[in-house]
């Protein structure tokens, strides 16, 4: 069993990298779903978070991480010896899934400007939890549409533990199995094509989805080829622009409009306009913006999910 925690506790390898100033662990853990799909999962008595880290197509690292003073710790479990080019894959996998290398600094500035904001420098809010790769997030996201976040739990899981092996299965694992496979197995219903073509493509190198978070391309250009993904609408490239570190799109879906409903309108519908208009002043980072607005309460209450 992958997650177990006995697996923890025997933990032969640690390895630790340095936090950014004002880094917030559980806030970037907590700042979404992700967390609760696999292979991550929260240990919450000990406020840390497990991943499984593909260094291969053959070879996964079960991994527990928590933070203590300046410091991220990593525990590394492996039935044998890890040479150093594969711990700093473990190293460089966790540095992208938590956002260690980007530089939120604009974004406070800006945060500082609006009252209704300080709290989100002080409690460190802003990093968003990603995968190890931008196609484990696309797939996530594609599972994520037009279905309850029970159902997506579902497939991910499935996903996870029937082509993945306990870690998230690769893009050549996908497209290695049958759309009746996908629809049967893994319950994906009306996305099965859909994730069969992501995987066809990215085995045939026709999308190259890793270099998006890199990419030089402007935003809209990039969300564009985002939005290019079979079953990636303007929710699930909205959110998944989000994770690749450009904030100009709100990405809303039902939650989100009950959210902004409730917070500014006493409860009255509104149209999608009239909610982009709300957040247009944020400019760039109007995306992050209304995330943060809209989950607020998930900070006060210390991250009720």
């Amino acid at each position: 069993m992958l997650f177990g925690k006995q697996m923890y506790e025997q933990t032969t390898m640690k390895s630790k990298l340095p936090l950014p100033a004002g880094f917030n662990f559980l806030a970037t853990v907590y700042s979404h779903g992700w967390c609760s799909l696999p292979p991550f999962s929260v240990e919450k008595e000990t406020a840390s978070l497990r991943a499984v880290i593909a260094l291969n197509k053959r070879r996964s690292i079960p991994v527990r991480l928590e933070s203590k003073d300046t410091f991220l710790y990593i525990g590394i479990e492996s039935n044998g010896a890890l040479s150093k080019n594969e711990k700093e894959m473990i190293n460089d996998a966790v540095r992208a899934m938590l956002r260690l290398d980007e530089s939120l600094d604009e974004f406070y500035t800006e945060a500082s400007k609006h009252a209704a904001f300080h709290w989100v420098r002080r409690v460190g809010a802003g990093r968003m939890l990603r995968s190890q790769t931008v196609f484990e997030d696309v797939v996530k996201m594609i599972c994520t549409t037009n279905c309850s976040w029970a159902l997506t739990k579902t497939m991910v899981k499935n996903l996870v533990e029937k082509i993945g092996d306990g870690a998230f299965p690769s893009p050549e694992a996908i497209a290695s199995v049958s759309e009746k496979f996908l629809r049967k197995e893994i319950r994906c219903g009306y996305r099965a094509p859909y994730l069969l073509e992501l995987a066809g493509r990215v085995v045939s190198k026709e999308l190259t989805m890793e270099e998006w978070r890199t990419s030089a391309l402007p935003t809209e250009k990039l969300f564009e080829r985002v939005r290019s993904v079979k079953g990636a609408g303007d929710y699930a490239a909205g959110n998944l622009m989000r994770l690749l570190g450009r904030y100009d799109y709100l990405a809303l879906d039902s939650w989100c409009r009950a959210k902004f409903f409730k917070l500014h309108k006493n409860g009255r519908t509104v149209k999608d306009s009239t909610i982009e208009k709300f957040y247009a002043p944020f400019g760039k980072w109007r995306g992050l913006f209304f995330w943060l607005d809209v989950t607020k309460y998930w900070y006060e209450k210390q991250f009720p999910f």
